[in-house]
């Protein structure tokens, strides 16, 4: 049994595929001792993929004409003639024109998002918030035998628990009418504190779950945010001292209602 904390640097090299056979072992055991470590190494393991997805087709196109030019008129380089950053060595000329893709493309995707809500963009972008609300949603929501601590048939545990260890009252919103019912909850950590989750699932079987935490108190910002992981669509906005992150594998607009029901029941309270 591995006890002792495992330094972030082996926690990141655990997810680059760059430990030795035995400490990669002794840290995959120590990650199954702690759930909340693996939730951690689990998002940069996403992160990490969302990238490669990201830059790697861009990298492997050829190098634009018009790039090529725009590179040539770049002042000498200072470096030495080996560098492989030399302003006008091939590999220079490549990043650079991934560089100029990359902006081009998300400047696009900018304008070509917009919508009721802020526009979606990429989890890797956001605060931690939104990223463990999904990956907490990916992680549970298909338990069979334990999705949660503590069941809806002993609710008033479950709030009386969740909101002493949050330190304000919380409770599980009315979804029935969308129909969703509760199955329960648990805890779990977060960035700034302790997390609650609840989750609801439909007649055909479809969980949501509900993602609230501590956040900045003095953040005011109410605005729904949309943002994707995966299968996973999140809606998440921030109010006062929570942050609250509705999670599923159901399409946006169907989110969005949730959403909004949950939203408004809070504010209502």
């Amino acid at each position: 049994m591995t006890a002792s904390p495992v330094p972030t640097s082996d926690l990141h090299a655990y997810v680059d595929g760059e430990l030795p056979a035995a400490r990669h072992a002794e840290v995959a055991t120590w990650l199954d001792e702690h759930p909340e470590e693996r939730l951690r190494v689990e998002s940069w393991r996403k992160q990490k993929d969302d990238l490669r997805r990201l830059f790697d087709p861009v990298l492997d196109e050829p190098l634009p004409d018009r790039l090529t030019a725009l590179a040539s008129e770049l002042p000498p380089a200072r470096a030495k003639p080996w560098s492989i950053f030399s302003a006008r060595s091939p590999r220079f000329l490549q990043r650079l024109a991934a560089g100029l893709a990359i902006a081009f493309v998300s400047g696009a995707s900018g304008w070509l998002a917009h919508d009721l809500y802020h526009p979606p963009v990429h989890l890797a972008q956001l605060s931690q918030f939104p990223r463990q609300a999904a990956i907490a949603h990916a992680v549970f929501s298909p338990d069979i035998r334990r999705p949660v601590e503590i069941s809806a048939e002993h609710e008033d545990q479950l709030i009386t628990w969740l909101s002493k260890r949050l330190g304000a009252p919380i409770r599980a919103p009315r979804l029935a009418k969308l129909g969703y019912e509760l199955i329960g909850g648990r805890l779990l950590p977060g960035d700034n504190g302790p997390v609650a989750q609840f989750m609801y699932q439909d007649a055909s079987g479809e969980r949501l779950t509900l993602y609230v935490g501590t956040e900045n108190t003095n953040n005011r910002d109410t605005a729904f945010r949309f943002a994707q992981e995966g299968a996973v669509n999140v809606f998440y906005w921030i109010d006062g001292k929570f942050g609250y992150a509705i999670s599923a594998g159901v399409p946006k607009d169907a989110l969005a209602r949730v959403a909004t029901a949950v939203y408004e029941q809070f504010q209502h309270e």
